[in-house]
């Protein structure tokens, strides 16, 4: 593309000037249940979401092999680790259920891969993009394996330091990735969002565009997010936030994510493009209400210039 900040995601743009896509991560929060994932699918749909993202981690390569036989209750029963890693899962089967659910439902999808082998599976499926979690950053390997896929990279920056966040950016490549603000803590306290920062990375990074990956609840943050900036945003999703699950409280409930992704667009319409202008909405009120013309209308209609009329003829926005 000739501007260095559009991304392709898939049959769409992401970017300054474009509309926000706005991402529903699933993560695991379906439980390893394939119904409650075709029903984070269709509130993200209905609500208006771009794509949904999973995360795909090869259970062996991704679990410390001193915590594969730690016993934990589960909605399942007391199981081990590995074998609740496996559980809430999916394999091929089911990624090609979601795949066609998707396509029925008129979404994208995409995942985060947390390994090598998980990038392997996903390249099976024709994705929009790959993510990069937070907690991957620093995994060069799986880095240079995402660059090597050709594919868009979104890449997620909680709890790594500015140091961190330039090294993963140079290993991936600026041309191909869409870089996002992120606090790791699940959920997130206000105070430690410092969305600010969405304008530090878009300085530091003047050819990347740069997105916002939320975890906090409610939704006001998120959309000052957009307001500041941001060409991307990701929020977890749950059909119910008091669901069995680690990301559940930090998530975003269907009636939620509707709100989100109306207000998203209300405000992407509002910000405009900074150029001051009087709208045809405004000249009936400017003659009601202006008692005073003032010296610069008074010196353009001199010059058969003036402003108002102009606009008022042409039917277009008089610049001023």
């Amino acid at each position: 593309m000739s501007n260095p900040r559009l991304r392709t995601l898939g049959d769409k743009t992401a970017g300054p000037g474009q509309p926000v896509y706005v991402t529903g991560e699933i993560g695991i929060n379906h439980n390893g249940d394939l119904e409650n994932a075709f029903a984070l699918i269709d509130a993200a749909a209905e609500a208006g979401c771009d794509a949904v993202k999973f995360q795909k981690r090869t259970p062996e390569i991704c679990t410390p092999r001193d915590q594969w036989d730690i016993e934990r209750d589960t909605p399942w029963g007391r199981m081990t680790y590995i074998d609740y890693r496996h559980r809430v899962e999916f394999g091929e089967d089911e990624y090609r259920r979601i795949d066609e659910h998707c396509k029925e439902k008129g979404i994208a999808w995409f995942a985060s891969p947390w390994d090598t082998e998980a990038v392997a599976f996903l390249e099976k499926f024709d994705l929009p993009a790959h993510k990069v979690a937070s907690a991957s950053l620093t995994d060069d390997e799986l880095l240079r394996t995402l660059r090597a896929t050709g594919r868009t990279v979104i890449l997620s920056t909680g709890m790594s330091t500015p140091k961190q966040i330039r090294h993963a950016v140079e290993v991936l490549g600026s041309e191909n990735i869409l870089l996002c603000h992120a606090t790791s803590t699940y959920p997130a306290k206000a105070e430690e969002l410092n969305l600010r920062m969405i304008h530090t990375l878009q300085a530091e990074f003047p050819n990347v565009p740069i997105g916002y990956s939320g975890h906090e609840t409610g939704l006001q943050t998120t959309l000052a997010a957009v307001a500041l900036g941001a060409v991307f945003v990701e929020r977890h999703i749950t059909l119910d936030r008091a669901m069995w699950g680690s990301d559940q409280a930090a998530s975003v409930e269907p009636g939620g994510l509707q709100r989100l992704v109306r207000d998203i667009r209300t405000i992407e319409s509002s910000l405009g493009d900074g150029v001051k202008k009087v709208y045809d909405s405004e000249l009936a009120p400017m003659k009601k209400l202006r008692r005073v013309k003032g010296v610069i209308a008074e010196a353009e209609e001199a010059g058969g210039t003036d402003a108002a009329a102009t606009a008022g003829a042409s039917g277009e926005p008089a610049r001023v």
